[in-house]
């Protein structure tokens, strides 16, 4: 399907990035911008970003 365009390290970072965001829907502020925190979610587990693609970012693994 897609091949992987982020790395491991960052694909770690953007998953807790979007847990946070989306905590501040229940915690905290209780803002619905939270819900921003599902994309760095999304792209973190699935390991592909559509925004790179756009950009030409490679790397990654590729299987087939």
């Amino acid at each position: 399907m897609f091949c992987r365009n982020v790395g491991k390290t960052e694909r770690i970072i953007r998953v807790l990035v979007g847990l946070a965001l989306i905590a501040l829907v229940f915690v905290g502020p209780q803002t619905p911008w939270g819900w921003i925190g599902l994309v760095p979610l999304l792209t973190g587990l699935v390991g592909w970003c559509g925004l790179y693609t756009l950009l030409g970012k490679r790397g990654g693994s590729c299987q087939r």
